[in-house]
């Protein structure tokens, strides 16, 4: 069997399920890095979570023993703020976010306000509450546009699920009867946003995650080959439920080695 050398395979690798469970490292991850890394391979690590900043994130992996530099994270943020750039560069946005989210939409040139916003923003935040809510109503009955930074109705935690970005709309699009705009995976545009600042092709990207409603299905959708890993929420048994498929599944990424993989592309010309 040859493998094709004429172009470089790089990686979308999910964390939470993935590479990390609650505060413990999952079974063969540092491995899997340190083969990434030893190839010389291009990687990201991509969360759906808007609230921690890549440096946060790069912290956090180091704590577990994994060096990690922050521009190794791509974040459900990062695509928001990539988003609007690309549609409306110099927008406005009344925002309900952590720091993770509003530090990027500051960094790219948004302008956090409630005066008359072009869009109403929401991502997870330990600062949501009732006024926030009622002003968000408000501005999108108004004319504001409605985007969330990812569709996950739950999160982890020690001690159990909490709710995540996909909750917090839930009151506001019930009111409203305005659905948001999801950035976050399953959203091709994540995918697309990530290839490019790793400055690769989606024939030439896998897509590693533990969930098939999100990591899968937006890989599936980009074009890249995708690899579900069960050592997250997705069993084995529950795999055949969905229409579409991973092109490979392994116990954990352990189990992954980036020498020897083959991309779908690679495999149609087996």
């Amino acid at each position: 069997m040859k493998v094709d050398r004429g172009y470089q395979k790089s990686f979308l690798i999910d964390i939470d399920g993935v590479i990390v469970r609650g505060s413990s490292l999952i079974t063969g991850a540092k491995d899997f890095i340190d083969r990434l890394k030893k190839g010389n391979y291009p990687f990201l690590f991509l969360t759906n979570n808007s609230y921690y900043t890549p440096k946060e994130l790069s912290e956090r992996f180091f704590a577990l023993g994994l060096d990690v530099s922050e521009d190794r994270f791509y974040t459900s943020a990062m695509a928001t703020a990539s988003f609007l750039v690309y549609q409306k560069p110099g927008c406005s946005a009344y925002v309900i976010g952590g720091k993770g989210l509003i530090q990027e939409l500051e960094k790219n040139g948004i302008v956090i306000t409630y005066k008359n916003p072009d869009y109403v923003i929401i991502g997870e935040t330990e600062e949501y509450d009732y006024a926030r809510i009622i002003e968000a109503t408000y501005l999108i009955q108004e004319g504001a546009r409605f985007i969330a930074t990812n569709p996950d109705l739950t999160g982890p935690t020690q001690r159990g699920p909490v709710p995540a970005c996909g909750a917090l709309v839930a009151p506001i699009e019930r009111v409203t009867g305005v659905k948001p705009y999801f950035l976050g995976k399953p959203n091709p545009a994540m995918m697309y946003w990530a290839r490019k600042k790793l400055n690769v092709h989606s024939a030439n990207c896998f897509m590693i995650g533990d969930r098939m409603d999100t990591d899968i299905l937006g890989g599936s959708e980009a074009g890249m080959t995708c690899i579900l890993v069960l050592s997250g929420v997705t069993t084995l048994a529950m795999v055949d439920r969905f229409p579409y498929q991973p092109d490979y599944i392994f116990e954990d990424v352990g189990e992954i080695d980036p020498d020897t993989i083959l991309s779908r592309r690679e495999r149609v010309k087996e």
